[in-house]
């Protein structure tokens, strides 16, 4: 019987539950408050809350497969993702409390969008950041704590010297 020290776990469970809470919150309150593609402006010339249903990964990428193909393919890629996060999760020393959190909020996000694939086919997108007409793709609550768990890992691989290998 394998032992688990729940005292290290604690940090990705709480950060990954708090992370697909406030996600799945904040995109049933879009569903319920904003029509489908539409917006509220927040920031004028600066931040809009707009409704959107994004198919695709990142910045729409393949969402012009079939629904099939793209539930299929991200499912296992969110899979696979989840596994090494949790992996290199396990593995990070307990003197690098900043570096598991930035893998928990990663783990927290990825689950937050695989709900969503796996409820809807698709992914609830409704940040909207631009200037003038120049914007940025929308995005969620689950897809800004990837970018930041990612922030904080490359932070810790460029400045920190921490080796690849766990």
């Amino acid at each position: 019987m394998v032992m688990i020290n729940m005292g290290k776990y604690k940090i990705l469970i709480v950060i990954s539950f708090l992370i697909v809470s406030l996600d799945q919150i904040s995109k049933a309150m879009i569903v319920k408050l904003i029509t489908p593609y539409t917006s509220k402006t927040i920031i004028p010339g600066v931040f809009n809350i707009t409704h959107i249903y994004n198919p695709g990964g990142a910045f729409g990428f393949m969402a012009g497969q079939s629904t099939f193909v793209r539930t299929i393919l991200f499912l296992v890629v969110s899979t696979i993702a989840i596994g090494f996060i949790f992996y290199f999760y396990k593995n990070t020393p307990k003197t690098h409390p900043v570096l598991a959190s930035g893998f928990a909020l990663i783990f927290g996000g990825a689950i937050g969008n695989m709900i969503d694939r796996i409820r809807l086919g698709t992914v609830i997108d409704f940040l909207d950041f631009y200037i003038k007409d120049l914007h940025w793709p929308a995005f969620n609550i689950a897809d800004s704590a990837i970018s930041v768990g990612m922030a904080i890992f490359l932070f810790h691989l460029v400045f920190k010297k921490m080796p690849l290998e766990y």
